[in-house]
């Protein structure tokens, strides 16, 4: 079978990642991965193409806090 594209992972991933962002606010969630573990079933390109699909509707000020600002706060780097 193919491997899975940006878009099906999107579609399979956006609702939990909507229902928590909807519940704790963009300030108490990040985007993040399981590489290199995860390299067995997709890119890691595929997989930051589907986190930017699931964050296309938000503001620039969300999509700051979801790839990067609460990483930040979380790890104080």
């Amino acid at each position: 079978s193919a491997p899975p594209t940006s878009e099906s992972i999107a579609t399979v991933m956006a609702p939990y990642y909507n229902h928590c962002i909807e519940q704790l606010g963009v300030e108490r969630c990040m985007f993040e991965s399981n590489f290199p573990v995860d390299n067995q079933s997709m890119s890691y390109t595929v997989l930051w193409n589907a986190f930017k699909r699931v964050a296309k509707d938000l503001t620039t000020s969300e999509k700051s806090s979801l790839f990067r600002d609460t990483a930040r706060r979380a790890y104080r780097l």
